[in-house]
């Protein structure tokens, strides 16, 4: 009994507790628990030791890696993990750590991840006659099928130009004016009928309901100041079976882009991109860090895709 009441002691922690429910699921790396959790990798470090000498949880060596599981205690019975659960069901981070986890589960899974984002970054550093970005942008868009793409957010409308060179109608929409007017001026000095401006706010989009098969939020997201209800009025316009891309920063602190940029928020984690998206009314979502600025404040772009369900 001494050695429950002692496991009880230590999970009342909050930190401690979420630190149990996720590695009852998974056996997981100091690096993965910090990037689930958003905590220092100090203070997960700290805790991880309290537990481990409580006979909580055990760790191995695998490469450079600590990966850290629950412990096979039998003193540690079913009754703990019952109490443990109830008391996780009352932790708000709770939920957001589940999500964050099997953001990072299919990270692990994406086993040639690697490989490809050392071959992205080794792009562009040696010359190779006829290669470059804009070569390979404009063999994709070719590549790409006759769709009615909603650019939400549009601005003056770079992307949508591009995306109207293949699509079979492109819809921009933006709550500036002055942006919209210029938009429109640009798509009709290059001749491109299929491309219409429209005023409006990317929460409410000027779109008629289920008419669109791709819809677009490129940096647009984190000016919202409700991205959840932008996110289910982007559902609300896609065709069953359509399918959302947003580009948009990764969580950062630098408070400034917020004067400097006029950012509502300060970008968005996976995880929050992988529960909103869920809470939308989307499936099948997908995450990945697809850039990094080398210069500070250092910010990283984030690519969330994810599919409105066939009816």
């Amino acid at each position: 009994m001494a050695s429950l009441l002692k496991s009880l002691g230590l999970a009342a922690d909050p930190t401690r507790a979420r630190l149990l429910l996720l590695l009852r699921r998974e056996e997981l790396s100091v690096a993965e628990l910090q990037e689930i959790l958003a905590l220092p990798q100090s203070n997960i470090s700290a805790q991880l030791s309290r537990l481990k000498a409580a006979g909580l949880v055990a760790a191995r060596r695998s490469g450079k890696n600590r990966l850290y599981s629950l412990a096979k205690n039998p003193s540690t019975c079913e009754a703990f993990f019952t109490l443990l659960e109830a008391a996780g069901a009352e932790l708000p981070e709770v939920k957001t750590d589940a999500t964050a986890l099997r953001v990072v589960l299919q990270k692990r899974a994406r086993s040639a991840q690697a490989y490809f984002d050392a071959l992205a970054g080794k792009f562009g550093r040696h010359y190779i006659p006829g290669r470059s970005w804009k070569a390979l942008g404009e063999m994709l868009l070719k590549l790409m099928p006759p769709l009615v793409i909603a650019d939400l957010g549009a601005g003056e409308g770079t992307l949508a130009q591009l995306l109207a060179q293949r699509a079979r109608q492109v819809i921009a929409v933006d709550s500036s004016e002055k942006m919209v007017a210029y938009g429109a001026g640009l798509a009709r000095e290059h001749g491109f009928a299929n491309l219409e401006f429209r005023l409006g706010d990317i929460e409410e989009p000027p779109i008629e309901a289920a008419s669109v098969d791709l819809a677009i939020l490129s940096q647009a997201l984190h000016h919202a100041a409700n991205p959840q209800k932008a996110l289910r009025a982007a559902h609300r316009l896609l065709k069953p079976g359509g399918r959302i891309a947003i580009l948009d920063l990764l969580k950062h602190p630098f408070e400034k882009a917020r004067e400097l940029y006029a950012d509502v928020w300060l970008g968005f984690s996976e995880a929050e991109l992988h529960e909103m998206l869920s809470q939308a009314g989307f499936t099948a979502v997908e995450t990945s860090i697809v850039h990094k600025e080398t210069r500070s404040p250092g910010f990283q772009t984030v690519l969330a895709l994810a599919e409105k369900a066939e009816l």
